[in-house]
């Protein structure tokens, strides 16, 4: 540890290269003149941690008490191993909604079978991202994009909030899916317990208040301890109220949960899906945060921390967990300055399992409902879905057509799919629709027809956009707005071969906006060049890059290099010449 004195301004790097599993550099370089705002940041995430723990363990359908077990290893085990100076680990609502339909489907429909099942999915999703992690394929996770993310998250809060009515009003929970469920809790309405409902309705609002009007208050503490004093104050429970009840106190035994080899085994599939959200989630979470404070994630090494967190939270009995934003944005703004502030939440919640398990044992059932309501409400964010869907021109329009909004119709491709066939295939269609999307619009990139700004000087405009400015006539000046590959080559060349006319003597590509291009792509021009040959024109190429060069001179060498020049001003007056009419 090292003296009192100003803090020097942020390092950037991580302390030690991906992989290397030792002493983190918040640890080895942990100044005294942090330790109380540390503390400080510490005693609030404990505060937030401990009710949302306990909803979201509900939230997968086990015990609340399990929420508590994950928290303990997996803060400690993150803040030895991560590279993010701030990220809070633990049960996190889309994850846990995951491992709970995990959990029924190879749970065998009993408590204890959900026990083992989810337990079982964290050590398995924490062996596949450690491997992950140390084979360095966080890359991986770029196939999620942040809409796709978006448009899941939002139809699993949806279905999460929806999960939690039941409890807030007291009423049979239905076995359906989505548009079902809220049919049928339309339909029992009528049936609702009244003073269990009016108890849960007035925890969420005070939590969405207090949120509001002072952020840097536990809202969720505040409800909870509210409502166990409301319970033991008023016997709620004796009216009808449904409480948490029983919570076993003390640490949990250690080891293994006591699956077979082959439920490992047919869990890995499903710990790819459950890795992945809960991965891409927290890594979001550590970004952002490191942005501000000014130092670097090193995305390897957060899958490998990932994995090796949830490893310890199967181990304890606990749940798949991941980071948080919530608790992250909780500890930052509190004034964290390392990982010391979760290492002091573990330890806390160490003490909430030996001591204040009995307190929790009062929580009303519709006040935890409203805790867990409180917590994905502000993921029903449909003004992120409204940006996207402005991202629209009409050039867009006519270049694409309804694929113009790709990454809107994505979102809502992830949104219904979690909503119609549940949370995980929910995330592998809007994964699917956005690969293909894509595709489609590799293959059909946007083939300007350019004019030429006056001037002595002046660029090579799109035509389409400056209609009062006329293309030449003599020569198809034409730019080719993406990478040229055998998935696009052939609309490439039917897009010049429509931009010809009867006074057309040559055609020059502008391929400064062309990044790549493979042999099937060059094959097309050399064969493009051979037929405007014979035409009596002559093709020419400007302003290529490194790439695009060196492809195409490999591929057909001098025929098409030959007609290669710096600019485009360079390429038609070569394209003017007389003696240009051949390669």
């Amino acid at each position: 540890m090292t003296d009192d004195v100003p803090d020097p301004p942020q390092d950037r790097s991580v302390g030690h290269p991906p992989g290397d599993l030792v002493l983190p550099s918040w640890l080895r370089g942990y100044r005294r003149s942090w330790w109380r705002p540390d503390a400080v940041a510490g005693l609030t995430v404990w505060a937030v941690l401990i009710p949302e723990a306990l909803a979201y363990a509900t939230i997968a359908g086990v015990p609340p008490v399990v929420g508590l077990y994950a928290a303990v290893p997996a803060l400690v085990l993150y803040a030895l191993l991560g590279s993010s100076r701030h990220l809070v680990v633990g049960p996190m609502s889309a994850t846990s909604a995951l491992s709970g339909a995990i959990a029924i489907a190879y749970g065998g429909g009993t408590p204890e079978g959900a026990l083992r099942v989810t337990a079982t999915l964290a050590i398995v999703v924490g062996a596949v991202g450690l491997v992950a992690g140390l084979l360095r394929l966080g890359f991986l996770t770029s196939f999620i994009s942040e809409p796709v993310l978006k448009g899941f998250i939002i139809g699993l809060a949806l279905t999460i909030i929806i999960g939690q009515v039941p409890k807030l009003l007291e009423v049979d929970k239905p076995e359906a899916g989505f548009f079902r469920s809220v049919a049928v809790l339309v339909s029992e309405l009528g049936d609702a317990h009244w003073l269990s409902a009016a108890v849960g309705i007035v925890a969420l609002a005070v939590v969405l208040v207090l949120r509001r009007v002072s952020p840097r208050v536990p809202g969720s503490l505040v409800v909870v301890l509210l409502g166990i004093v409301a319970v033991r104050l008023f016997s709620l429970d004796e009216r009808g109220v449904a409480i948490v009840g029983p919570i076993q106190s003390g640490l949990p035994a250690v080891g293994l949960p006591g699956s077979s080899p082959a439920q490992y085994a047919e869990l890995v599939a499903p710990a790819l899906g459950v890795l992945l959200v809960g991965f891409v989630e927290g890594l979001a979470a550590a970004k952002a945060y490191a942005t501000t404070f000014g130092y670097d994630i090193d995305t390897n090494r957060e899958l490998t921390a990932a994995g090796v967190a949830n490893l310890g939270s199967g181990l304890f009995g606990g749940l798949v967990v991941n980071g948080s934003l919530s608790k992250t944005a909780v500890n930052g703004s509190a004034g964290a300055q390392s990982q010391a502030s979760n290492v002091l939440v573990s330890a806390l919640t160490v003490l909430t399992l030996l001591f204040l398990t009995g307190l929790f044992e009062s929580l009303p059932e519709p006040v935890l409902a409203a805790v867990v309501i409180a917590a994905v409400i502000d993921l029903v964010d449909m003004s992120s879905l409204r940006r996207l869907y402005a991202v629209w021109t009409a050039p867009l329009g006519s270049i694409y057509r309804s694929a113009a909004r790709a990454d809107f119709i994505a979102a809502v491709g992830a949104l219904l799919g979690v909503l119609v066939l549940d949370t995980l295939p929910g995330l592998f269609v809007g994964v699917l629709l956005s690969l293909l999307l894509l595709l489609y619009r590799t293959s059909r990139p946007h083939v300007a027809r350019l004019t030429r700004q006056p001037g002595a000087t002046g660029e090579w405009l799109d035509a389409s956009r400056h209609p009062d400015l006329q293309p030449p006539a003599d020569v198809a000046v034409v730019r080719v707005e993406s990478g040229l590959f055998f998935v696009n080559a052939d609309h490439v060349r039917d897009e010049i071969r429509a931009a010809l006319t009867p006074g057309t003597r040559a055609v020059v590509i502008d391929a400064s906006s062309v990044p790549a291009i493979d042999v099937s792509a060059a094959d097309m021009l050399a064969q493009l060049h051979d037929e405007l040959a014979r035409q009596g024109r002559s093709l020419h190429l400007a302003a290529g890059i490194g790439q695009f060069r060196d492809v195409v001179g490999a591929a057909e060498g001098d025929q098409l290099l030959g007609n290669v020049h710096p600019s485009v001003d360079e390429a038609v007056t070569a394209a003017r010449r007389p003696a240009s009419g051949g390669s």
